[in-house]
């Protein structure tokens, strides 16, 4: 038997029969990993109930034993990625997730670049401006300047909003790579938000086509009741929306005519976004 044949047989034991049994340390790791997975997918979870949500509902919806589920929770609990209600025995994403977005944005140059882009668009306009990225089958909001108005837009920085629904979201579906708009179309789901929201697939699509037309998307009513909104996508260099810039009003304050007069301050502000953000 060679140095290297004896060396290769005994990281891995054999056992009768001529299999081999993984090191004890390696299955270790391996669960370890596993566990690690688990955690994120908790957090994830998470993200998706802004109430919070009790321990038996995260264990059924991760498909987890509710003992797993209630010790990872500790855990995450305790690292401060997880907040614990008493009183209603929910669970909220903590303030260590939120430190970590803010330095994926300050990182991606949501915060510092983005910032003064969309408060001179505010300026212009008086209203609210949101800059979302496409987030799987969501909209994440990354950054957003409300207006000087009283009346205030509820899509703050690291909210999931539906992608057939919003301004942003259809501008980022339209825009999308040929394969991943083909994909979203085909699979994207229509869920109702309000009883203007899109759920039928075909007009879905004709929607889309009309984004792609016209260069910008627009939002009646569809996401939240008594809001409008337009958006235009931020290009990278492939000539693919890696983000969307909207302006948001309520419905009392301004026409959809006169919302659609803001795209070309959109487009403008979009063009200098894609020209100075790092691009996904």
């Amino acid at each position: 038997m060679s140095v290297n044949q004896a060396t290769d047989e005994s990281a891995a034991p054999a056992v009768p029969g001529g299999a081999l049994v993984k090191p004890a340390k390696a299955a270790k790791e391996d669960s370890r990993t596993d566990m690690v997975g688990k955690a994120l997918g908790l957090l994830v979870l998470l993200g998706d109930e802004p109430r919070g949500a009790s321990a038996a509902e995260i264990s059924r919806r991760a498909d987890l034993p509710f003992s797993t589920t209630y010790r990872l929770l500790g855990s995450l609990t305790r690292d401060g990625f997880v907040d614990y209600e008493p009183d209603g025995r929910r669970y909220h994403l903590g303030l260590r997730v939120f430190q970590l977005g803010q330095r994926v944005s300050n990182h991606h140059g949501f915060a510092g670049t983005a910032l003064p882009i969309l408060r001179r668009v505010t300026e212009e306009t008086g209203e609210a401006t949101i800059l979302s990225v496409r987030d799987g089958i969501h909209h994440l909001t990354v950054n957003k300047v409300d207006g000087p108005r009283t009346f205030r837009v509820t899509s703050d920085p690291g909210h999931l909003g539906a992608l057939h629904t919003t301004s942003v979201g259809k501008a980022l579906v339209a825009f999308a790579d040929d394969a991943t708009r083909a994909q979203l179309l085909d699979e994207l789901p229509l869920d109702p938000l309000t009883e203007h929201s899109i759920t039928d697939r075909d007009a879905f699509r004709a929607e889309i086509e009309l984004v792609r037309r016209r260069g910008y998307a627009t939002m009646d009513e569809e996401n939240e009741a008594g809001m409008r909104a337009v958006a235009v996508p931020v290009f990278n260099a492939q000539g693919h929306a890696f983000a969307s810039l909207a302006t948001a009003v309520p419905v009392f304050r301004l026409s959809m005519e006169d919302l659609v007069a803001c795209v070309p301050l959109l487009q403008s502000a979009a063009a200098e976004l894609s020209a100075r953000l790092p691009q996904r």
